[in-house]
């Protein structure tokens, strides 16, 4: 999926404001400034914008994480995997939002995607894993219509 469009989806599920993203992104040690972010933001065919980079995204999950969960002391911050696909954004959004197997399946029911549970957790495998599976745009689209959903109901 393209990053601008997760960018966009998740900025409308929190409700929040262009200077919050580079925040949040910035608790993940990555500086991002807003007119970037206003940029990214923006949809294809107006002008000013910009495609948003694998960096930034992975860093603002990253922050994401830090915002909702809190930093973890202990632990350092893990350097970011690049390049960013649909299934490390997957991953990044359940740690995010502390989603257990059956979260996950009720979100994408929400978003009327069916998908069993041996399906969701080929997207989790290690990518050597015989059983992996890579996540589809349309997958992701359901996720973070579905996770949208449950945080944002009446929207």
């Amino acid at each position: 999926m393209i990053n601008n469009d997760i960018l966009r989806s998740l900025r409308y599920m929190l409700d929040i404001s262009d200077t919050r993203i580079a925040a949040i992104t910035k608790l993940a040690n990555y500086e991002v400034d807003k007119t970037a972010v206003i940029a990214y933001l923006k949809k294809d065919e107006e002008e000013g914008y910009l495609d948003c980079p694998d960096e930034m995204l992975a860093h603002f999950l990253d922050g994401l994480i830090v915002h909702k969960r809190g930093r973890d002391e202990n632990r350092p911050l893990q350097p970011v995997q690049l390049p960013l696909y649909n299934n490390m954004v997957l991953k990044k959004l359940r740690v995010a939002f502390e989603l257990k197997e059956e979260d996950m399946l009720s979100i994408l029911d929400k978003a009327g995607f069916a998908v069993s549970k041996p399906e969701l957790s080929a997207f989790f495998r290690n990518p050597d894993h015989k059983n992996y599976r890579r996540c589809g745009d349309q997958f992701m689209r359901n996720f973070l219509k579905g996770l949208t959903l449950r945080i944002r109901p009446g929207a």
